[in-house]
């Protein structure tokens, strides 16, 4: 449940949602132009998580490594080994970034985890144009992202996995007690289950006391069977059972506002 804490003397209120072990269908709301990183251990799903919930236009941008790589590995040699030219993948990843932030647009970014010095590049750079940055954890068990990368036949070293894993257990650390960088204003962290059922993330106008937002969706009620009324000789006319009108699908539980501009609900965190 959402909540809200100080890292901290002087530290500002960061909202915080722990959707582990849940697995309600959601939606995550971020004000327009703000930055989303998205991180976890390599084969936990970041990539699918992105590509399956973010949908990419003229005012929202993915930024994936792997994107990144498979480009380039679509223009090398097929004998040339990743690591002659990895260095170049990498300037071009985050040549990519840079471009993005500068766009004005929001953008939604892969992090690995261990490259704590883009996590404070980027939350330095929305203080600087007046936006915020938050922060999504994928956390899954160490079995089910190595799980993950023989799934798609590339894994990392144990040398470098290990890394991963301490740099993703202090990230965790630090999204569950709110000590994030400055300008980091949220977190959120889902676990394989509550991954699947994230239905969407989306950039939208919010209040100015909300940084981002949380729809849960409630599933339709079913509607009653139809059953006629048989007259009988002594009654008047037929009559007939009216079925209650149905929920329409995707329509979330939110506040009356909300509801009367026809928009998803929003769970809206209030700090403790």
């Amino acid at each position: 449940m959402p909540r809200s804490a100080r890292a901290g003397p002087g530290a500002r209120s960061v909202i915080r949602h722990d959707l582990r072990r849940t697995a309600a269908v959601r939606t995550l709301c971020y004000r327009r132009g703000d930055v989303v990183v998205v991180s976890g251990l390599p084969g936990g799903g970041k990539s699918t998580l992105i590509k399956a919930a973010v949908r990419a236009c003229g005012d929202v941008v993915r930024i994936d490594s792997q994107d990144t790589r498979e480009r380039w590995e679509r223009r090398m040699p097929h004998w040339l080994p990743y690591d002659v030219y990895r260095p170049l993948v990498r300037l071009a990843h985050y040549a990519g970034l840079r471009a993005a932030l500068r766009s004005g647009a929001a953008v939604v970014v892969h992090d690995c985890g261990t490259q704590s010095w883009v996590r404070r590049w980027l939350a330095r750079d929305a203080v600087r144009r007046g936006r915020s940055l938050h922060l999504l954890l994928l956390d899954v068990a160490p079995e089910d992202a190595l799980a993950g990368q023989s799934a798609r036949g590339r894994r990392v070293s144990a040398y470098a996995f290990r890394r991963h894993l301490r740099a993703v257990r202090r990230l965790r650390a630090a999204a569950e007690t709110g000590r994030l960088p400055r300008g980091c204003v949220s977190s959120v962290l889902l676990d394989r289950g509550a991954a699947k059922a994230l239905r969407s993330m989306r950039f939208e106008t919010l209040p100015a006391s909300v940084p981002m937002a949380v729809s849960t969706h409630v599933r339709p009620a079913h509607a009653r069977a139809f059953t006629p009324t048989v007259p009988s000789a002594r009654a008047g006319p037929a009559t007939h059972a009216v079925p209650p009108p149905a929920r329409d699908d995707g329509i979330a539980e939110g506040d009356t506002r909300d509801r009367a501009e026809g928009r998803p609900g929003i769970s809206v965190p209030r700090p403790g």
